[in-house]
């Protein structure tokens, strides 16, 4: 049996959910949890890949502080990106056999969960992610070391897009940002979204059982110990 466990987080620093992907990791490519989507926001945060262009920040990081976003060089593919409130991002520690059909599964559960808002998305083949036309409404950068998992993707739900003119996008020139929101012309109910996705990717990745455990505060020991208890 394939279970999946769905860690729902409230809003989190970037460096407190990159150190704990890391030691879900760990523990995953040791079989000590099962695979684990964690579900959560950030607060204003720039993370640049690990083959990004520093061009593509179009902000000094000293105007970045005065900002409130912080800046970080991560260890994940793809090239620049924004995280904020109302943005939702998936982790994935997944058990890993193909990375390209990986992501085909990751991009196909957000183009589900899109359509059930009446949204027309789709992928670009030369570009990861999810685009509603030209413009990108879901970013994916993952990381696989060891056969597992880490990082994910990022849907702009409710949040601000502002922060996207601070850098170029993914490094894509010509390309524009959107969101669940510019697109209904409505705010999205964020617990039921997160609700809704988990269920799409427990589908799509055809898992035989699931659970949530939700927190409503970030104590790293606490999510640690639950998960570890999960048979």
């Amino acid at each position: 049996m394939s279970q999946l466990v769905i860690l729902n987080l409230p809003k989190v620093r970037y460096l407190d959910a990159w150190e704990l992907q890391r030691k879900l990791h760990s523990l995953r490519v040791e079989n000590q949890i099962p695979d684990t989507l964690i579900l959560l926001e950030h607060y204003p945060v720039i993370t640049l890949g690990k083959f990004g262009k520093e061009e593509n920040l179009l902000k000094t990081e000293d105007e970045l502080n005065d900002l409130g976003i912080e800046y970080f060089h991560v260890d994940r593919g793809g090239d620049i990106t924004y995280h904020g409130p109302g943005q939702l991002v998936g982790y994935f520690i997944f058990r890993v056999e193909g990375v390209k059909n990986f992501i085909f599964k990751i991009e196909n559960a957000l183009i589900k969960l899109l359509a059930e808002y009446g949204i027309e998305s789709g992928i670009d083949i030369k570009n990861p992610g999810v685009w509603v036309g030209n413009k990108k409404i879901a970013a994916i950068g993952v990381a696989i070391k060891k056969r597992v998992s880490y990082h994910g993707f990022a849907l702009n739900v409710n949040n601000d897009l502002t922060p996207f003119s601070f850098i170029i996008p993914c490094g894509l020139k010509d390309k524009e940002v959107t969101s669940l929101k510019e697109e209904t012309h409505q705010d999205v109910n964020f617990e039921y979204l997160k609700y809704k996705i988990g269920l799409f990717f427990f589908k799509e990745f055809n898992f035989s059982d699931y659970r949530i455990i939700s927190f409503s505060s970030y104590m790293e020991d606490s999510i640690l110990e639950e998960l570890l208890e999960v048979p």
